[in-house]
C-alpha cells in the first residue's frame, strides 16, 4: 500500500491505541520486542578469529565530528568517492564472514559494527535527506524508514537492521549498553562510536558509551522541581532498563558520571520523554565557515 494511503490510516490507528493502549503502552505498538532469531545463537567459545576493522576506523577518524553541544556528527558532505567505495566494500568484506564462527564477544563487535556502517551507508546513498525515517524502504502498511528492509545477506540469510538489533543483539546479549553503540543517524540517537567496537575491549566501550550519553542532557534534563524529561530510548525499550522509571533511574545512576549521578539522586519523576529525528550531519554551513 503506497505512503500516502498510510499517512491517511495512520492518524487513525493512533486515536485507537492511545484510547485503549494509554500513552506509555502505546508507544510499545510501534516498538519491535527483543525476538531472538534462532539462526543466529549458534557461536564457537573456541575461535580466536580476529575481525579487521581498519577501514571503518579510518572512516570515522576522517568524518565523525564532535560539535560544540556534545553530539557527533558525520559530515556526510565531504565524504570523498574513494572513501564511499572503501565503506561498500568494507561492508562487503564483513558480510562475507562466518559469523556463527565466531566466538561470542567478537560476534557482538561484528554485529554492532555491521550495523553502524550500514546505517551510514544507507544515509549516503538517499541524500540529500533531513531524517533517516525520509528513506521509506522497509516494506508493510505502517512501516517507515529503512529498518524492516532486508538490504543484507550474512551466510545466506537476508537480514535488515531491525534483525540485527532486534532479533540478534537485543535478546542475544540481554544488555542494555548495547543501546549506546548503535547509532540511527539521528541527532536524538546515542552517538556514532569514536572507534569500531572490538571484542577486546568491548566491556570498557559500552560502559563509556553509556556515561557518555547519561551524562548529556539527551539522556535526562533535570529541571528545578526535579520531574525528569528522559529520551524516549528509555521508554520505547522500557524493558530493556528494567521495566520502571525507578529501574531507569538505577541504570543511569550506576553509569553517570559523580556530578550527574548526584542530580539524579534527586530525580522525583520522569514526567515526560522526547527524541530528535534530525539527520546527524555536521551543518555544511558551519564547516565552510570553520575553513574559511
Amino acid at each position: 500500500m503506497n505512503r500516502k494511503l498510510r499517512i491517511l490510516i495512520l492518524p487513525i490507528i493512533v486515536m485507537v491505541g492511545i484510547l485503549v493502549s494509554g500513552f506509555g503502552s502505546f508507544d510499545a505498538l510501534f516498538t519491535p520486542s527483543a525476538e531472538s532469531i534462532p539462526r543466529w545463537t549458534a557461536s564457537d567459545p573456541k575461535s580466536t578469529t580476529m575481525i579487521q576493522n581498519r577501514n571503518w576506523n579510518h572512516f570515522l577518524k576522517t568524518y565523525r565530528e564532535e560539535s560544540y553541544d556534545g553530539i557527533a556528527r558525520i559530515a556526510y558532505h565531504r565524504i570523498s568517492l574513494n572513501d564511499r567505495l572503501v565503506l561498500r566494500d568494507y561492508i562487503r568484506q564483513l558480510q562475507g564472514i562466518s559469523v556463527s564462527k565466531l566466538n561470542r564477544k567478537e560476534q557482538l563487535a561484528y554485529w554492532v559494527n555491521l550495523y553502524n556502517a550500514t546505517t551510514v551507508q544507507l544515509v549516503l546513498e538517499h541524500m540529500p535527506i533531513e531524517s533517516i525515517r525520509d528513506i521509506d524502504i522497509s516494506p508493510g502498511l505502517f512501516a517507515s524508514g529503512p529498518w524492516d528492509k532486508k538490504i543484507l545477506r550474512v551466510e545466506g540469510e537476508k537480514l535488515s537492521l531491525n534483525d540485527i538489533e532486534h532479533g540478534i543483539l537485543r535478546p542475544g546479549w540481554k544488555d542494555p549498553r548495547i543501546h549506546y553503540v548503535l547509532n540511527c543517524a539521528s541527532l536524538g540517537c546515542p552517538d556514532i562510536p569514536k572507534k569500531a567496537l572490538t571484542a577486546q575491549d568491548s566491556e570498557n566501550q559500552l560502559s563509556l558509551a553509556a556515561t557518555r550519553f547519561i551524562d548529556h542532557p539527551r539522556a535526562i534534563t533535570i529541571p528545578e522541581n526535579n520531574e525528569a524529561v528522559v529520551s524516549s530510548i528509555y521508554i520505547w525499550f522500557k524493558k530493556d532498563f528494567g521495566g520502571s522509571d525507578a529501574a531507569i533511574l538505577d541504570h543511569m545512576r550506576t553509569f553517570a558520571s559523580k556530578k550527574k549521578k548526584k542530580r539524579l539522586m534527586n530525580v522525583r519523576s520522569l514526567e515526560s520523554h522526547r527524541y530528535d529525528w534530525d539527520l546527524n550531519a555536521v551543518p555544511v554551513v558551519a564547516t565552510a565557515s570553520a575553513g574559511s
